[in-house]
């Protein structure tokens, strides 16, 4: 309770009428035991502590308050006040009180006719409670007095002295206290009265006043009253200068806006009136804008060389776009954010099917968010091949978390000032794609996305990547300089996501700030529940159909998947079906009752022929032709590896766009084969007389990278023996010159790959076991898996050879 509450209470008390008057109290019987001499009733006060001398009212609502009160009326003896050590406990115990409280006499007992009740009362004596006594309504305690030493000691009464000056300090600078209080401070003629009379007074918390009334030494009471007065004292000045301060500023103020209001006037006498208006506008903005001192000095400066400027001036439209892209930025506004983790996680559901992972991580890094709001919370970075989601994940994050969704798209940025803004002196100048962004937001704390930022690029304007470095960090992104603005903006209350198809050609330092989360491509039973759930609907409704006018079989997404669109994602699938829709939507337009039935059997007479046949019984029927398995950055795809042997000089042949370390992965596959001729039931002899042809078709495309060894091996072992490898399988893994088979990565990618290529068993490498935990569980038991230690395991597989 603090003094105002004291007072209006206390006022209410003294001029309330009581149902009950004391003499009435007095003369009722007591139920209670009779309390010893040598102890009293306690009520235990939530947020009071009364120091001797000082009257405050209490209002009663516990019916053991009541009960000790009413009986302490009819004892005629004063009542304990034992203050709370936790607040919040309606019930406390007798060991959660104080031990040590204050001793006060009952002036008067008031009962409102609702029920009331309070108590006026006044601080007689400090007190220790001896013991708790047992049997009663209320807390009865023996307690032991505690009185005061003497008073007439020298340095007590310098204290007192000092004390008397310092709160006369006070109330010099207070100026709603009242010349009666200074009096009664200096009409005190006893220190620990004085003392007390002061600690009422000032502005301090429970803790504090507790630690005054236990404190029974009157020095060091005195010591500690002076103290805390000291600190009073120091804040008041402090409070006395900043207004001081603060009216000279407006003074000045209001003095600089009379002399522009003249200068107005003068100049619209001499006919220079120009840039008033844009001056007018801008001015007003700028109060608005809430930017840093800083900036705000620097826009200031400039606002007053535009109302001296002609607009005819070469610079004045220079200068009127730096100060409109300076007032219209939000430097101080911000969305309310509201972080709730269920809510997230609902949207999240809502937005996406599957990707269960993905969103428990970014599930986490909201709660951490939430749980520490001033954290620096490292960058996102959503990798994975088109069409699965990063970009409206990012959207389904600002919509969880509340804040405003901005996408700065990075594809094909060669230049540094598309990220840092070209300098204001240049003609067409303009801050870069980051301040832009900011402003299209309008608030500084909005979602930003950053897509596509594995395709920067560094060109003859500088590295727009390590331009990115700075916005990044959390460690320098509050003070980030954009080249146009020329003044620092804080950019720690953005949160930046980005989002890649592929990591390899992100710089080191760029990916030290990043953390990575992969978004695997879909299965086929995802891809169907996506196309029912999203796809289907969105593009019915953009063709203008209703579901009476069109039906889908339940075969046609999965024959879209299967015949016309293989990819990780579902872009293409949504084309597809969209297609589908319209040339429903055509017949419709032009006449044909619905409702239009469309099955799997009418695809090809809408978007024409298959596109992707089952080719592995065909290309893997002869001898020398392995399926492989390939990561690509559009997700995982499967691979053909053709040998053929022609008359030669032992030579080995690459083709198909292979890069240098495919190059090299061949080159070991085929030494390899050459030491196990004995073994594999080769002649050597065949090395003499023939070279040797790897290709690997789509000779367009490049391709790269060691996991292709193991199909490598096998294709020239099927060659070679004459005997064609099984076409319902596929294998990965990097192979090694004394055959053994290591691990490699993609292997969901693969994996999947393979799912939607038909094929029933797939060869890994047996360290990557660990892996499978990453692949869906209808994958894993749609496919048979075979772990490869060795090469040997591979053949005996594929070809049926030796192990």
């Amino acid at each position: 309770m603090n003094k105002a509450e004291q007072r209006q209470l206390l006022e209410i008390a003294l001029e309330q009428d009581s149902a009950i008057s004391m003499q009435e109290i007095k003369e009722s019987p007591s139920t209670a035991p009779r309390i010893p001499a040598d102890a009293i009733a306690v009520i235990p006060v939530r947020y009071l502590v009364l120091f001797p001398g000082t009257i405050v009212p209490i209002s009663l609502g516990r019916e053991a308050s009541i009960a000790a009160a009413q009986e302490a009326v009819r004892a005629e003896c004063p009542i304990g006040l034992l203050l709370q050590q936790d607040s919040d406990l309606e019930k406390p115990s007798a060991d959660q009180l104080f031990q040590v409280g204050t001793l006060a006499g009952v002036l008067r007992y008031i009962t409102s006719e609702e029920g009331s009740h309070y108590m006026v009362c006044q601080g007689e004596q400090r007190f220790r409670v001896k013991e708790f006594l047992d049997g009663y309504p209320f807390f009865v305690a023996r307690i032991e007095r505690l009185g005061e030493e003497d008073e007439s000691a020298p340095d007590i009464q310098a204290r007192m002295l000092q004390l008397r000056q310092r709160t006369a300090e006070i109330v010099e600078l207070l100026p709603q206290a009242s010349a009666e209080l200074s009096a009664a401070t200096q009409n005190v003629d006893s220190a620990s009265a004085l003392g007390d009379f002061v600690a009422g007074l000032l502005d301090l918390n429970l803790e504090q006043k507790q630690d005054l009334l236990e404190t029974g030494d009157l020095r060091r009471r005195l010591d500690k009253i002076l103290e805390l007065v000291g600190s009073r004292i120091e804040v008041l000045r402090l409070s006395h200068e900043i207004t001081a301060q603060t009216k000279e500023r407006m003074d000045d103020r209001q003095r600089e806006y009379l002399l522009r209001e003249q200068l107005k006037t003068i100049q619209k006498e001499l006919g220079e009136s120009e840039g008033g208006a844009d001056a007018e506008r801008l001015q007003a903005a700028l109060l608005k804008a809430g930017m840093s001192e800083e900036a705000d000095t620097h826009v200031r400066k400039e606002l007053q060389r535009l109302e001296r400027m002609p607009e005819a001036a070469a610079e004045y439209a220079m200068l009127l776009s730096w100060l409109e892209w300076m007032t219209s930025l939000p430097w101080s506004a911000r969305s309310e954010e509201n972080i709730d983790i269920g809510h997230a996680r609902r949207i999240l559901d809502g937005d996406h099917f599957g990707l269960d992972k993905v969103k428990r991580r970014i599930l986490e890094h909201l709660a951490v968010r939430k749980l520490n709001p001033h954290g620096k919370s490292p960058l996102m970075c959503l990798v994975g091949p088109p069409g699965v989601g990063k970009t409206s994940l990012g959207e389904s994050i600002a919509r969880a978390t509340g804040r405003k969704f901005v996408r700065v798209s990075l594809g094909g940025v060669h230049d540094e000032a598309e990220i840092r803004g070209h300098r204001r002196t240049y003609v067409g100048a303009m801050p870069g794609n980051i301040i832009q962004s900011l402003r299209r937001a309008g608030t500084r704390n909005c979602v930003m996305l950053l897509d596509e930022i594995d395709k920067l690029g560094a060109g003859g304007h500088g590295d727009p990547a390590a331009a990115l470095l700075e916005v990044l960090d959390p460690a320098q992104n509050a003070t980030f300089r954009d080249h146009y603005l020329g003044e620092p903006f804080d950019l720690s209350d953005v949160m930046f996501i980005a989002t890649a198809n592929m990591l390899d050609a992100l710089s080191g330092p760029l990916l030290d700030r990043m953390e990575i989360i992969r978004l695997p491509g879909y299965t086929e039973e995802e891809k169907t529940q996506i196309a029912w759930r999203y796809l289907v609907p969105r593009q019915r409704e953009t063709a203008g159909l209703s579901a009476a006018q069109c039906e889908l079989a339940g075969d046609v997404i999965h024959a879209l998947i299967g015949d016309y669109t293989r990819e990780a994602g579902v872009r293409q699938l949504e084309r597809e079906i969209g297609n589908v829709f319209r040339h429903v939507a055509m017949r419709i337009a032009e006449g044909e009752a619905g409702p239009i039935a469309i099955d799997a059997a009418t695809l090809p007479a809408i978007l024409g022929p298959r596109r992707f046949e089952n080719e592995l019984a065909l290309r893997t029927a002869l001898p020398g032709v392995a399926t492989g398995l390939a990561w690509t950055p559009v997700g995982g795809d499967i691979l053909f590896i053709e040998a053929s042997r022609t008359p030669g000089h032992g030579k080995l042949i690459l083709t198909g766009k292979l890069g240098d370390i495919m190059k090299e992965s061949a080159q070991a596959a085929f030494t390899l084969v050459k030491a196990q001729c004995e073994t594999l039931g080769i002649d050597a002899r065949v090395f003499e007389d023939n070279d040797v042809h790897v290709h690997v078709p789509a000779g367009a495309m490049p391709k790269d990278g060691p996991s292709a060894g193991v199909a490598i091996h096998v294709a020239l072992c099927s060659l070679l023996t004459g005997r064609p490898v099984a076409n319902d399988c596929a294998m990965t893994g990097e192979i090694s010159l004394r055959g053994m088979v290591l691990p490699v990565g993609g292997v969901k990618e693969k994996v999947l790959a393979a799912m939607r290529a038909g094929i029933r068993r797939v060869m890994l490498p047996a360290r990557n076991r660990k892996e499978m935990e990453e692949i869906p569980e209808e994958v894993r038991n749609a496919l048979e898996f075979i772990w490869l230690e060795r090469v040997e395991d591979a053949l005996s597989a594929a070809v049926g050879g030796p192990r």
